[in-house]
């Protein structure tokens, strides 16, 4: 590609898979990821000049200001920005939902996807060489209960992502929304369910749902296609998942 990738959320899940199909085509991967611990397994798998890990919550908005400028030379000419970091906490109704796991996504999918964009974008497109790909999710598009702030801060992706790609006429910039359904192997029902090992493993059970290797290639092929071609939104399900129909409740005006 010429220039480095960039990915958020980058030590497990997809952004692992994401980092590791670039790499594997020697792209050099700047990472981002707020588990500092983890850094170091991901830097010894791929190696110091493929890699750079950055210690970074992506929620805070200075401190990925001041990385993002500073990051090494043959890291720093960002050709693509895969905006991947982001979580869903809980599954209950509305108004039995913890305000504390909403803001946390609000902040983590919604202000982190803005901050990072903010911070490399102009530069990106100065060099006339830019592709923002941002990880959504089907749950933009089809509410289910309990999806509440969850889905609605999808919606906000995809939306950033169309408009953000509405400003871009006349210059060699992408967008790409990239909207996975049900995937395991990840730790996104852990989160969710709070460390209920049981309930999040309940979740793909018998489902052969998506893997993250799955959503890395998708990004890895929206992201190699000819320069002329911008893929806007790539919705990616398993077999086993579809639409259900409307749900009816026939339980009287008065029910409960």
């Amino acid at each position: 590609m010429g220039g480095s990738i960039f990915v958020t959320g980058a030590t497990s899940g997809f952004g692992l898979a994401i980092a590791r199909r670039f790499a594997q085509a020697s792209d050099p991967v700047a990472t981002a990821e707020r588990r500092r611990e983890r850094l170091q397994t991901l830097f010894d798998e791929l190696g110091p000049h493929t890699i750079h890990a950055l210690g970074l919550d992506v929620r805070d908005r200075r401190p990925v200001e001041d990385a993002t400028s500073a990051l090494p030379a043959a890291f720093a000419a960002i050709d693509v920005l895969v905006n991947n970091a982001g979580l869903a906490v809980g599954l209950e109704p509305a108004q039995a939902a913890d305000l504390d796991g909403w803001e946390a996504m609000v902040d983590t999918n919604i202000l982190g996807s803005i901050y990072v964009t903010h911070a490399v974008l102009p530069r990106m497109v100065a060099r006339n060489a830019c592709h923002v790909v941002n990880v959504g999710s089907t749950a933009a598009s089809y509410p289910y209960p309990g999806g509440n702030v969850y889905g609605a801060t999808k919606a906000f992706v995809r939306q950033f992502s169309l408009n953000s790609r509405a400003n871009f006429m006349g210059r060699r910039a992408r967008v790409t929304e990239i909207d996975p359904g049900l995937v395991g192997g990840t730790a996104f029902s852990s989160v969710r369910f709070r460390d209920d090992d049981a309930r999040a493993a309940g979740v793909c059970h018998g489902a052969d749902a998506l893997t993250p290797e799955d959503v890395a290639d998708t990004v890895y092929s929206a992201a190699t296609r000819p320069a002329r071609v911008n893929i806007n939104v790539i919705e990616l399900m398993q077999v086993t998942q579809a639409f259900g129909p409307l749900v009816v409740h026939r339980g009287g005006r008065d029910s409960r």
